[in-house]
């Protein structure tokens, strides 16, 4: 599996993108207390480590390089999602 098949499939993994999507929200309901990127630094590496590392059985790649496209395909899924709120925020008025 190249790269890019593994980052496409990590960026359409449904479980991974509702895990962003409630950490999104868990980092709103907290950030008075705990800010903004240190949640979702947090999360996002905490989610590129467990998936490979307790759904799959078999990887398709070594496991460092699938935990390292898994962090690169969190910040882009975590950007898409940050964008869309900033959008809701200002057209929500």
């Amino acid at each position: 599996m190249t790269l890019t098949d593994l980052l496409l499939s990590q960026l359409t993994d449904p479980f991974r993108i509702v895990l962003l999507m409630a950490l999104f929200v868990t980092m709103l309901r907290t950030q008075a207390a705990t800010g903004t990127l240190l949640p979702l630094a947090a999360g996002m590496v905490f989610v590129a480590v467990i998936l490979p590392t307790t759904l799959q059985t078999t990887l398709a790649a070594p496991l460092m390089q699938v935990i390292g496209v898994g962090l690169v395909a969190n910040a882009i899924l975590l950007a898409i999602i940050f964008a869309a709120f900033s959008l809701y925020q200002r057209f929500k008025g």
